[in-house]
């Protein structure tokens, strides 16, 4: 018999393929995709560009993108990083100057260069079988004709009316009748419909050159941001070599700076030094620990994690086995620590997608706007929600992740990927802003440690340490909450889901695969 700490459901269990999202539709176009001959790769785009428009708070053809992956399911992992850019006109004096002390979460000074749609053209044209015309004609389906707005979504849709509502472009678009739609309702999209036919036609130029290009960069000067076309025609997306950490006979491998997945590992090297597995799955002890080990990764995640490309980032160093010990015995078991400096980590709407197919390819792959409807900046003619990527950037000269000309910004969307004895096992991936890092520690130790079954591992319940208060789901035990208060940590429930994610795990033995879905978002896992 299950042990339901959280309303669950029972794993998807398959032999060809499983495809897994936070939305039926996604999912169901993935899968449609499989059998009609597209593999993961193929598979992942479309249900990327389908939630595009179904999830339109959390995802869009104006976000980025990162994905890991992992042909023929061999445990050689290529990482692709497409985050788009800071405009060349963006530097750290222009907005002190002006008064800025930060970037702000709305508008366009929060805008960096989409790089979502150059990853999705060049992922189909390295990896995929079909053509992009193909992998978006779900997307422009449920654009053009509609779909019914889901409850999760239409939960966080509600959200930033206020924001949205300032915009008049986005509020003609997302706010029909002047309201956020219901659950039930029917929403449609005909600009971004007509947006997504330009490209599907002319690919990647379709975005970054043209009436599609002209069309946001008119918006975004006119609101007062620096970005021309030259910064959207230099747009291009890298494959780079992901970081990774052994825990438990598995090699986790995550995306390297500017992206935040190396916290993930920093957690995992300072959790090994423990022995979880004999603790109790939702006691106090394993959920202090937990935390602890996130409070000092996160401390270096913001001193140190940036673009690679413009600053130095001691990769090696932070993952040695040197300073995990010296984290770790920082940490002590039976009182939270009060010497680390307070840490604001903002949550985020974002889509994650795991899919494995027939021949094992292995795809993790994550999509974003960042906040809720991004920086509420619209294409008036393209119906492109543009992502607030660049209010992660610092105004601090001599900080790592000072904005710059081209750099590209500290990236929380994280996807994840799990190998072992020369293959790949699992494609993994929790959203959540910078929840992130928490989450795949918390699945992952949850399986290795404790046995469970991927969707065992996502339903149970979570924590999160952020602004000095441990945020614990209803469903975390009071007599654990109670270990909590003792060691020193203040309890607050959270006021929505602590994130979401998806995972489908390869029996290379059994020749199985066995899919999960996050019950606190509206998708699922399916197979055949």
């Amino acid at each position: 018999m299950r042990d339901f700490q959280f309303p669950g459901r029972s794993p998807v269990r398959a032999m060809e393929a499983v495809a897994a999202t936070s939305h039926p539709l996604s999912t169901l176009a993935a899968i449609e995709m499989l059998r009609a001959g597209g593999n993961a790769m193929d598979a992942a785009v479309c249900a990327a560009a389908v939630q595009a428009v179904v999830e339109p708070q959390s995802t869009g053809i104006g976000g980025d993108c990162f994905v890991l992956y992992c042909p023929a399911g061999k445990a050689e992992v290529l990482a692709f990083n497409g985050s788009g850019r800071a405009p060349a006109k963006a530097t750290v004096d222009w907005y002190l100057e002006r008064g800025f002390d930060s970037i702000p979460l709305r508008g366009p000074h929060a805008v960096t260069v989409p790089g979502a749609v150059d990853a999705w053209c060049r992922l189909l044209e390295d990896h995929g079988r079909k053509g992009l015309a193909e992998a978006l004609a779900p997307a422009i389906h449920y654009a053009e004709n509609g779909y019914v707005v889901h409850d999760r979504v239409a939960f966080d849709w509600a959200g930033p009316e206020a924001d949205l509502s300032g915009d008049e472009h986005a509020a003609r678009i997302f706010l029909p009748g002047g309201k956020a739609p219901k659950a039930g309702d029917v929403h449609r999209q005909p600009d971004l419909a007509a947006t997504l036919r330009i490209i599907a036609r002319h690919g990647r130029a379709g975005f970054y050159e043209g009436a599609v290009a002209d069309d946001l960069v008119r918006r975004l000067n006119d609101l007062g941001g620096l970005h021309s076309h030259e910064d959207f025609a230099a747009t291009k997306g890298d494959y780079v070599a992901p970081v990774s950490t052994s825990y438990g006979g598995y090699d986790i491998h995550q995306m390297p700076p500017n992206n935040q997945g190396l916290t993930a590992l920093l957690m995992l090297n300072i959790l090994s030094g423990f022995k979880l597995g004999g603790l109790d799955p939702n006691g106090a002890e394993r959920l202090h620990l937990e935390i602890e080990a996130g409070r000092l990764a996160y401390r270096d995640r913001d001193r140190f994690i940036a673009d690679q490309d413009q600053v130095d980032v001691p990769v090696r160093e932070l993952l040695s086995a040197t300073h995990a010990d010296r984290l770790r015995a920082a940490i002590d078991r039976d009182r939270a620590m009060t010497h680390l400096p307070r840490v604001d980590l903002p949550g985020s709407d974002t889509v994650y997608i795991s899919i494995v197919d027939r021949d094992r390819n292995a795809v993790s792959f994550i999509n974003s706007t960042y906040h809720s409807f991004g920086s509420g900046v619209v294409g008036p003619k393209t119906g492109i929600v543009l992502q607030n990527r660049g209010a992660s950037f610092r105004l601090e000269p001599a900080h790592p992740n000072a904005i710059a000309p081209g750099k590209r910004p500290m990236h929380t969307i994280m996807p994840g990927m799990a190998t072992r004895n020369g293959r790949a096992v699992m494609p993994f991936g929790v959203m959540g802003g910078g929840y992130q890092p928490f989450g795949h520690v918390h699945l992952l130790t949850n399986m290795i440690d404790f046995g469970m079954d991927p969707q065992q591992a996502l339903d149970a319940p979570r924590v999160f340490y952020n602004n000095d208060i441990v945020e614990a789901e209803r469903a975390v035990p009071a007599e654990t909450i109670e270990g909590l208060r003792r060691r020193g940590h203040r309890i607050a429930e959270p006021d929505h889901p602590l994130g979401g994610g998806q995972a489908v795990l390869i029996d290379w033995e059994k020749g199985t695969l066995t899919g999960a879905s996050d019950p606190r978002k509206d998708g699922l896992a399916l197979g055949y």
